[in-house]
């Protein structure tokens, strides 16, 4: 075999090595920029706010997002749900969460049905007793959680605590606490957005003007 042919086998052969390498190091170099153009999974545990599109949510049904690591609910309470948490009172531990659940529900939430439109329930899904997440039962008169006392709400079924569709805390129940309201405002008729206030919203958009 001549040795000019042998040189230049051995040249083809390097410069396929070659190429193979530098597609291999393209690769790590392009893999920080890539990486950056999702949202980042550190920022989101970290308490980065997200929305939500309500848009197609129906009566009775419930949606879970994660948020700092924790599940929030949100779902929608028709009229006759509206009304029955009116006529439960007698039988929550802090119906109105002045007591110890004052710190569990922020200032711009109405009392009754804890949120800021009242069909529309934004929770976090923990419970306060050892930080389980309780069962979603909405059915009215379930014969396990009470029978016709029971208007639907949430079942821990770790100890048996018990929560109306407010997400406060029937009395008896190891919970201490109501069910804690996260900080979330109405970006829009339909969106939601988890992890700001609507204080914290409006400040940020005076200061932008």
């Amino acid at each position: 075999m001549a040795e000019q042919e042998i040189d230049l086998k051995k040249r083809r052969l390097l410069t396929n090595a070659t190429s193979v390498v530098g597609a291999v190091g393209v690769g790590f170099v392009a893999w920080p920029f890539l990486s950056t153009w999702s949202p980042s999974a550190r920022a989101k545990a970290a308490g980065a706010p997200i929305d939500v599109d309500i848009s197609k949510l129906e009566n009775g049904q419930l949606v879970r997002v994660l948020w700092r690591k924790k599940p929030v609910w949100i779902f929608k309470r028709d009229e006759q749900t509206l009304a029955n948490l009116g006529s439960l009172d007698a039988e929550l531990a802090d119906p109105d969460g002045s007591g110890n659940s004052k710190s569990q529900q922020p200032v711009y939430i109405n009392s009754s049905h804890r949120s800021i439109r009242p069909e529309i329930a934004v929770i976090v899904g923990v419970c306060t007793h050892l930080g389980c997440s309780p069962t979603y039962r909405p059915e009215v008169g379930a014969a396990d959680l009470g029978g016709d006392r029971w208007k639907g709400g949430f079942y821990c079924p770790c100890h048996g605590s018990k929560f109306d569709l407010a997400g406060r805390v029937y009395e008896g129940a190891p919970a201490p606490t109501n069910l804690v309201i996260p900080p979330y405002h109405f970006v829009s008729d339909t969106l939601i957005r988890v992890g700001v206030s609507p204080v914290d919203f409006e400040k940020n958009t005076v200061n932008k003007a």
